[in-house]
């Protein structure tokens, strides 16, 4: 008899009325706004415009959306496309299936033409919300709290989850909770691309390249703990292999970058520094025109006067 547990909430959505308030995309929405606040912040201490991270995200988020999306449809076909399942299902994102593989390959591509239309490096802006995306995919992950799905193998740790379902083959009982463990390695994963990227100013694209080395190692063997259904290569699940992948990719670029680029970049939006300058120009040219009207005064004492002019030069 299990002592302690996690308990599941008994159901993922509340009817507002007609309206339905699903938990999967409250989580979803909250790490968004998350991520983009954070990457305001860092873009801004970089020297960039308030403002850009978000509307560059108007890019990258639905592109993101529909990437993780493709990817979660084309690797479980069968949850769709096979016999006596309805294809309509790939098209409701709302009941969950994500793939981060696929939401940051093509959100990516998404960020790319936003920072294209603005004369931004992706690389640049790539750093900036790389803490920002680890803590919204540590907010997204209890979504699959919300929707029972994606558990790890049975216990009977305090922590253990409760499986209370039974749609879709769920046998009710207490699993691991790998949407908590890797909510947690994500969360971890922010905090030490913020702690490298101040320490060696990572630049470049180095930065969210940590991020993605970082999460793709806690994503193996969180991956490995998992018991839902899942394609296997050579006795392993499909997402361990894509993680070993990009971990080999993240790193080589990593190695590469800070060899053939080191340092970070100066100037990470043109024009933001220049309206920095222009501001303070007009702050000089105000006081310039205070000096000027007291050089317009009655001038009692050209001795003064003198003294005046030299002092201001």
């Amino acid at each position: 008899m299990e002592l302690a547990f996690i308990p599941s909430p008994s159901r993922g959505v509340l009817y507002l009325g007609p309206i339905p308030l699903r938990g999967y995309a409250f989580c979803i929405i909250i790490g968004v706004f998350v991520a983009v606040w954070l990457g305001n912040k860092r873009w801004i201490a970089r020297g960039g415009r308030a403002g850009t991270v978000a509307d560059i995200a108007v890019w990258a988020v639905p592109f993101g959306l529909v990437g993780g999306r493709l990817y979660h449809v084309i690797t479980d076909y069968e949850l769709y496309f096979s016999e006596g399942r309805d294809w309509v299902d790939a098209f409701k994102i709302w009941e969950g299936g994500l793939g981060i593989w696929g939401a940051i390959a093509l959100g990516a591509v998404g960020a790319w033409i936003g920072c294209r239309r603005r004369g931004i490096p992706l690389p640049a802006y790539a750093d900036a919300i790389a803490p920002g995306i680890a803590f919204a995919q540590a907010i997204g992950r209890w979504g699959n709290w919300f929707n029972q799905e994606l558990y790890g193998k049975p216990t009977d740790l305090p922590w253990a989850l409760e499986i209370t379902s039974s749609a879709d083959g769920r046998v009710p009982g207490t699993y691991h909770p790998t949407f908590l463990y890797e909510s947690l390695w994500c969360i971890g994963v922010a905090f030490l691309v913020i702690w490298a990227d101040r320490r060696f100013r990572l630049g470049h694209g180095r930065a969210f390249a940590l991020y993605v080395a970082a999460y793709c190692t806690g994503r193996a063997w969180i991956e490995y703990m998992r018991v839902d259904d899942a394609h296997h290569i050579l006795g392993l699940r499909l997402n361990v292999w894509t993680a070993i992948l990009v971990f080999l990719l993240a790193v080589t670029y990593l190695v590469v970058s800070s060899k053939k680029r080191p340092g970070r970049e100066d100037v990470v939006e043109p024009g933001a520094a220049a309206s920095g300058e222009d501001a303070g120009s007009d702050e000089n040219s105000g006081d310039t025109g205070k000096d000027e009207e007291v050089a317009d005064g009655p001038a009692t004492d050209p001795a003064k006067n003198e003294a005046g002019s030299g002092k201001k030069t």
